[in-house]
């Protein structure tokens, strides 16, 4: 019998009460990438069917824009890797690397984001923060929230370019 979504497995330990829902969609999502990404193969990794981003991009966005939130959720500014990763990640190829090494990307920064939450003091989750060059606004549970919602909806994007590419199980 397979085991039921994350959100239905229980408390995440650690995490506030109030992150669970982010937590859960972001362990979730890596259940979701992973069961892709050991399909994927080097070629299929950068194939744009009907012009959809490639499934390279996906794995590299689901990893380094959950990088960069929880940079955001903890009032810190973009370190130089981090801003590194953001030049290149909408770039064919770059860094070199197949789809199981981009998926244990993305299971590190979830695993990043999911201690960020776990040392969190709640009573600080409504803090102002603010969100790239444009400083635009937000909280720091807005920040952790978008973090599980932005992995789900790449990792849903991630499964249908899969499908279209005959790749997805």
């Amino acid at each position: 019998m397979t085991q039921p979504e994350v959100w239905l497995r229980g408390p995440v330990a650690h995490v506030p009460a109030l992150l669970q829902p982010a937590a859960h969609a972001l362990l979730q999502a890596v259940e979701d990438v992973d069961r892709v990404a050991a399909r994927i193969s080097h070629e299929d990794l950068w194939r744009r069917p009907g012009s959809a981003a490639s499934l390279g991009f996906h794995l590299k966005h689901l990893s380094g824009a959950t990088e960069r939130l929880t940079s955001y959720a903890a009032g810190r500014v973009l370190s130089p890797a981090e801003r590194e990763w953001l030049a290149v990640e909408s770039m064919e190829g770059a860094p070199e690397g197949d789809a199981a090494a981009l998926a244990l990307r993305f299971w590190t920064a979830v695993q990043g984001v999911i201690n960020e939450m776990a040392a969190y003091p709640e009573a600080r989750l409504t803090e102002a923060r603010a969100i790239g060059r444009a400083q635009l606004p937000t909280t720091a549970i807005g920040c952790f929230f978008h973090a599980g919602e932005h992995a789900a909806r790449h990792a849903g994007q991630l499964i249908t370019t899969a499908k279209l590419l005959g790749v997805a199980p």
